[in-house]
């Protein structure tokens, strides 16, 4: 198998996948109705999409199109070398399209509605790999009419693979035809005919012109179709444009070329499927956005509400931590001069108590003492259980649901300017807003408390550090350092080196006690309030933490789900597009066929 032959199967291959991302695709559901209608179209599209895979080895359909009075049917006739059909100049003839075949040619593969057409047989070396329609005109006086022309071409051209785009010196500038042929044109490769050559002005360049925007035009043909039959049936091989446009059709659509050609067409009808899916859901941007916004925005607002009350919960508890820090600390510190201060300071009651034992003189103080210090056991017990019961209150802690209507009624108000099912912010059967909108993780309760021990854990590890330890024990020495150094030159070298000097009196070392108290309770206030200032920052970010994780479901979980599943279908959908155009690109098909620029998905109406 050669390499270009490879490569034609991978590119097949890839088509293949499309096609099936497309099924895959279009049976979802979803609660946003463009969605399921940009669904319905893609559906329609594989209906016609299976149709042409039937037909990939039946022969190719060429159709006329044109304006009235064009020589569609003398062109026709001028192809197949013999008078097949009714000709006209000034008004129509051709009512009812008229299907011209080979009489060997099996006619049902091709899937038309063919009690709707008149059949010809043809001996015609044209005929060899094609077949062609001659169809009616879609300006004639009826062709708005219920059963009018313009209702059979639009049944008809569906099914066709290359149109012969038919004009004159006259029609070409036709609105009403260009109209039609942006419909028809979709899924066809297109070959343009200017005819009437013995009579009209040669307008290809400026018909080219007008046509360029919209569509690729490699080649327009001149010809004379009266002539060109006359010829033939003279036995005379006509030349000029009619002798190129007659190789075009019996050589570059032939055999060889048909699965290029309908692949191309394939493609086409999907890319622009995938077109029209994707401009009529873009249209919902804005409304899109700006619902997005408002969810966001409540989001937040409910966050910070629920951050302040749960930062409100934790810090009314606030004072018990701090002690358990300053136990951590004492532990992870060791033994120092420092840390003895802060034993000193978090054991302080105890203390206190001890002493007021040794003062009692009788069993009376004793049990008063004992009654004191079994209170004081009690009411560090009842703020310890309050403290548990602030886990409970943060467990059960819900959101302000004033502020839930409201987010209701304006989301909703986005809603149906998006189209989306208003239901999705509507409370649940058998719940109230505030199970709705304070759903949380049934090990809350546990995760709060783990998040206060790990927070406990970390401040203490952190102001346990070599840097904040080697700071307050110097601040600490420093101070002792001083007296014991003024106490011991004073006794040690003053007085020996002048005997006026006195030994300090007793009032220096009680002044440097006095002093080396109130430095002590200066360190330890400045120690613990540096733990209390890393606690109140980890409670705000605790706070936060945890208002995020109740609210983790979103304000409106099934509306969060169905915005989450509309872009990730939008997703897929833009994937496919890009890989449709990539495609379109790959497919080569004859250079003298020309085709559409601007694709237009309404052909799918004619569909049937």
């Amino acid at each position: 198998m050669s390499d270009a032959e490879l490569a034609q199967l991978e590119l097949f291959a890839q088509i293949d996948e499309l096609v099936r991302r497309l099924h895959q695709w279009s049976q979802g559901e979803s609660s946003w109705e463009p969605l399921n209608q940009s669904r319905a179209l893609v559906r329609r599209l594989l209906t016609r999409l299976e149709t042409l895979r039937v037909r990939l080895e039946a022969p190719l359909l060429v159709a006329t199109f044109g304006g009235t009075g064009t020589g569609k049917s003398s062109l026709v006739n001028a192809l197949v070398g013999t008078e097949c059909t009714a000709v006209g100049r000034e008004r129509p003839t051709t009512s009812r399209p008229v299907l011209i075949a080979q009489s060997g040619i099996e006619l049902q593969p091709l899937n038309l509605p063919l009690d709707n057409f008149e059949i010809v047989r043809v001996e015609s070396p044209v005929l060899r790999d094609i077949v062609m329609i001659d169809c009616p005109d879609p300006d004639s006086n009826d062709a708005t009419a219920s059963g009018g022309n313009l209702e059979i071409l639009r049944r008809v051209l569906p099914h066709c693979d290359v149109l012969l785009y038919v004009s004159t010196q006259q029609k070409y500038r036709s609105a009403r035809i260009l109209d039609e042929l942006d419909v028809a044109a979709t899924g066809c490769r297109l070959i343009f005919v200017q005819t009437h050559a013995e009579t009209d002005e040669d307008i290809r360049s400026d018909w080219r012109k007008s046509l360029d925007e919209r569509y690729e035009v490699p080649d327009v043909f001149f010809v004379d179709s009266v002539q060109a039959l006359s010829e033939q049936q003279s036995g005379r091989r006509p030349g000029g444009d009619f002798a190129k446009l007659q190789d075009l059709l019996t050589t570059r659509l032939a055999a060889v070329q048909r699965l290029q050609i309908r692949r191309a067409n394939l493609l086409d009808l999907t890319s622009a499927t995938l077109a029209k899916c994707r401009q009529q859901l873009g249209q919902f941007d804005p409304a899109l956005a700006a619902l997005e916004e408002t969810l966001t925005t409540h989001r937040q607002k409910l966050t910070r509400e629920m951050s302040r009350e749960l930062k409100s919960q934790l810090s009314a508890c606030s004072h018990l931590w701090e002690q358990r820090i300053l136990t951590e600390v004492t532990t992870l510190w060791g033994a120092s001069p420092f840390s003895a201060l802060l034993r000193v300071h978090s054991g302080l009651g105890s203390l206190l108590a001890s002493a007021s034992l040794y003062r009692a003189r009788s069993g009376v103080q004793l049990a008063l003492i004992g009654a004191m210090q079994g209170t004081r056991w009690l009411t560090a017990k009842q703020k310890q259980r309050n403290a548990e019961g602030r886990f409970e209150e943060l467990a059960t802690l819900g959101v302000d649901e004033n502020l839930v209507r409201e987010a209701r009624l304006l989301i909703g108000g986005h809603l149906v300017d998006t189209r989306l099912d208003v239901a999705l912010v509507e409370p649940r059967p058998g719940e109230n807003a505030r199970l709705e909108t304070a759903r949380f993780e049934s090990g809350f309760l546990e995760n709060a408390q783990q998040r206060i021990d790990a927070a406990i854990e970390r401040l203490a590890k952190r102001n346990s550090g070599l840097l904040a330890r080697a700071w307050y024990e110097l601040l600490l020495i420093t101070f002792v350092a001083y007296v014991l150094f003024r106490a011991g030159r004073n006794f040690f070298w003053d007085t020996f080196i002048d005997s006026t000097v006195k030994v300090l009196p007793i009032d220096f070392y009680v002044s440097a006690g006095l002093f080396f108290a109130l430095w002590s309770v200066i360190l330890v206030m400045s120690f613990c309030r540096r733990l209390k200032r890393g606690l109140i920052s980890e409670i705000t970010a605790m706070a936060d933490t945890m208002a995020e994780q109740k609210l983790t479901g979103g304000l409106f979980p099934d509306l969060d789900a169905a915005l989450l599943n509309l872009h990730s279908d939008r997703r897929r959908l833009d994937e496919m597009s890009e890989a449709c155009q990539q495609l379109r690109g790959d497919v080569a098909t004859s250079s003298d066929l020309g085709s559409t620029r601007q694709l237009n998905a309404e052909t799918f109406v004619a569909t049937p």
